[in-house]
């Protein structure tokens, strides 16, 4: 058993955040063989937030249509809803990240408007 939306996840935020961790790229896409497909390729291959977050939410739907038509006795039936958990609390991560960068990016325009306004630029 895997996670393979968590190492998928992994995968595409490595790219897009620019980590360079050779062993753990490794890995993943050691988990992920036989399974690049769907929202899970879509994940370990975004090179942006944006298409992280709407792959993760289609990984979810999926794993959730996947708990909902399981059998609460299969043995593999908590473990799935666990992954379900696991994914969804990745996805409020990954949105955070997502409003901590463009608080970044506004925090960097304050910035800029106060040098303009403290340094007049005269044209």
């Amino acid at each position: 058993m895997s996670c393979y939306e968590i190492e998928a996840l992994r995968l595409g935020l490595m790219t897009v955040l620019g980590v360079e961790d050779e062993h753990a790229r490794d890995h993943a896409e050691k988990e992920l063989e036989g399974h690049l497909e769907g929202p899970i390729e879509g994940l370990a291959e975004a090179e942006s937030l944006a298409e992280i977050e709407r792959h993760l939410d289609a990984a979810l739907v999926d794993l959730e249509e996947t708990v909902a038509s399981m059998d609460a006795d299969d043995p593999e039936y908590d473990y799935t809803r666990g992954r379900l958990l696991a994914v969804r609390d990745a996805e409020r991560a990954v949105h955070r990240l997502r409003i901590q960068g463009e608080s970044v990016v506004d925090g960097l325009g304050d910035a800029h408007d106060l040098l303009h306004e403290t340094f007049p630029v005269e044209d």
